[in-house]
């Protein structure tokens, strides 16, 4: 198999994903990237970087003259670096402040041998997708869930092995049992992962759905899973989740957010937004997938990712 490179985990054109992409030219130390190329090596928005660059100063540093400023291979170890404290749980701001420190050195050896680790492992269970090897594939990710989370087992190895995968059966046409099986033991480890024993931070569950005649639930079963992690209470509703379903179970349960996913345009409906029923106290609504788009949800969050909604479903219950 070719070798990989795998950063982080977001882009707009797939599920909250890792952007997966062979190690060439652009991997020089003279190479000059652009938004785009630098955004689909740490998996974020190209928006986001342009955020960070002008919220933050962590932004490309070399121009040519008549052209776009591009990133050098420096600007990218830090903004690696950055995206991995993000990941760890570092504000933005703090991240950026360490990031414009990063001199290459600092923590270099500790962050290279984590992604040399991933990225062997990532080997091994493409291996064992294409062997068919169920019991592989399971051991494997469960292996790296147990020891680093739920977030760090999604962002790190399930997605860019869903990537990988995906991205050779659209390339060729053959494989599709592959990647069905893969899907299935992500989602096998994910929904034992989901538990509504245990003490729960939140009296009330948040709500997480798949709105509409939207089938892809990967995604919202990774965010279930971290917050029953986190020891907060759920009420998943899953795939092909109708409104009149999600606007009973508000009218029951005055949930603290409700996080609907859109994974294609056609299923973003904003109806899902504004015609939820009014309850007290009101919740914090949140969208996430790539059907939305930000300038149409009025009145709602959007979570670039699964942190972020991590993030905004903890605040809404009060962590």
């Amino acid at each position: 198999m070719k070798r990989f490179r795998v950063e982080s985990w977001l882009t707009q054109e797939h599920d909250w994903g890792v952007a997966i992409s062979q190690s060439a030219a652009d991997t020089s130390p003279s190479a000059h990237l652009t938004v785009a190329a630098v955004a689909r090596r740490i998996g974020v928005a190209p928006a986001t970087l342009r955020t960070w660059s002008r919220r933050y100063g962590v932004g490309p540093s070399e121009h040519c003259e008549g052209e776009h400023r591009k990133y050098s291979e420096a600007d990218l170890a830090r903004l690696i670096f950055m995206r991995k404290l993000i990941i760890a749980g570092v504000a933005p701001i703090d991240a950026a402040r360490e990031s414009l420190n990063f001199d290459g050195a600092t923590h270099k050896a500790d962050v290279a041998l984590q992604i040399e680790r991933d990225h062997d492992l990532i080997d091994q269970l493409y291996r064992a997708a294409h062997a068919m090897d169920r019991e592989l594939l399971e051991s494997g990710i469960s292996s790296h869930l147990e020891r680093n989370g739920i977030e760090a087992a999604w962002h790190a190895v399930m997605v860019p092995l869903l990537f990988l995968i995906g991205d050779e059966w659209k390339a060729s046409g053959e494989g599709i049992e592959i990647e069905h099986l893969l899907s299935d033991v992500i989602l096998r480890i994910l929904n034992s992962r989901i538990s509504s024993q245990g003490q729960k931070v939140n009296a009330r569950p948040v709500l997480i759905a798949s709105i509409g005649e939207e089938t892809h639930c990967l995604a919202i079963t990774a965010l279930a899973a971290a917050l029953s992690e986190r020891g907060i209470a759920i009420q998943f509703l899953g795939a092909r989740t109708p409104q009149s379903a999600i606007n009973e179970v508000v009218r029951r349960s005055a949930p603290p957010a409700i996080f609907l996913w859109a994974q294609l345009r056609k299923h973003a409906d904003t109806s899902y937004i504004t015609d939820i029923p009014a309850v007290r106290p009101k919740p914090l609504i949140i969208v996430g997938g790539p059907g939305w788009r930000a300038d149409q949800v009025a009145g709602a969050r959007v979570a670039e990712d699964l942190m972020a909604a991590c993030s905004d479903i903890e605040r809404a219950v009060g962590l």
